[in-house]
């Protein structure tokens, strides 16, 4: 408990832990809206629609937790967004610890396929749309939609408008306004192309490695490298970007000099870190100095605090 970190982007809160191999879980409470589940902390269990980016476990390994919660304390059951390909695989497991716990959990488990919208409330949507990661990987955008009268239409009288829709005429036209955009687990792809994913006010994006010989090995796991950033936010012209999914191998000062070496100053601006947690002590490259009031740089070693 108390591992969350929250901040706040053009008063919008974010709440969440991302560690890659560890744990997945950001959550957007105001919107209704979690991305991936974790471990399914306690903050999460009250959010009706979970997202979830793909199966690997420390995105997924909480979603029996997250649906058995819900029912122990009352709530109405939650929602499992998901690829259509892992809808039924998690109805499985859901079943296996219905027949462990001698109770089901109720919960949806509502499968999804590229480009496929789910209504969360009135005005507001989460799109899928596939990532390059696993076979059955997802991102998803929240977006909010409303009906706006057409400009040729402005001035006329109530009545003038309601014989138009009599005569099917097409009065309003449809006006999206994509809010914020989870990429979960990918190396860069095609979804960049898609225009909501561009124009998000907010995108949380997976960058996972930030070593030089690294490279290969975000590669081989389809993974974000730092080096990948730079073309990625050229993409993303006006989004506040949230990097997620950052290694313990790498402390949070090594992650910000790489970015300072990568990065023009408008976008390293407009970048942050979900974990905005200290540096590890005792953790130093061989060609970084020690730490000052120490002359050896070996000070014990303390976990990073969230």
């Amino acid at each position: 408990m108390g591992r969350m970190v929250s901040k706040e982007l053009d008063g919008l809160k974010i709440t969440g832990f991302s560690v890659a191999g560890e744990e997945s879980v950001v959550a957007v409470p105001e919107l209704n809206v979690c991305f991936d589940i974790g471990r399914a902390p306690r903050e999460v269990i009250p959010i009706d629609n979970v997202c979830l980016s793909h199966g690997h476990m420390d995105h997924a390994a909480g979603i029996a937790y997250y649906l058995s919660q819900r029912a122990f304390i009352g709530n109405s059951p939650g929602r499992i967004i998901v690829d259509r390909d892992l809808a039924q695989p998690i109805q499985k497991l859901m079943d296996i610890w219905g027949d462990i716990e001698g109770h089901p959990s109720p919960g949806q488990i509502y499968g999804v396929t590229h480009l496929e919208d789910v209504p969360i409330r009135r005005g507001l949507l989460v799109r899928a749309f596939r990532v390059n990661h696993s076979a059955c990987a997802l991102g998803f955008t929240l977006i909010e939609r409303r009906h706006k009268l057409k400009a040729e239409h402005h001035g006329k009288s109530g009545p003038e408008l309601v014989a138009l829709k009599q005569q099917d005429v097409e009065i309003e036209e449809t006006i999206e306004r994509p809010i914020v955009t989870y990429t979960g687990d990918t190396a860069p792809g095609r979804f960049l192309d898609l225009d909501f994913v561009r124009d998000s006010q907010v995108v949380l994006l997976e960058c996972t490695f930030f070593e030089r010989e690294h490279r290969v090995r975000a590669r081989a796991g389809r993974h974000v490298h730092v080096d990948d950033l730079p073309e990625m936010l050229s993409a993303l012209p006006g989004a506040r970007i949230v990097l997620t999914h950052l290694s313990r191998r790498t402390d949070l000062r090594t992650a910000k000099q790489a970015l300072e070496k990568i990065l023009d100053p408008g976008d390293l601006d407009r970048v942050s870190f979900l974990m905005e947690r200290p540096a590890r002590r005792g953790y130093r490259r061989r060609d970084e100095p020690p730490e000052p009031g120490n002359s050896t740089g070996t000070a014990p070693h303390t976990a990073p605090a969230p």
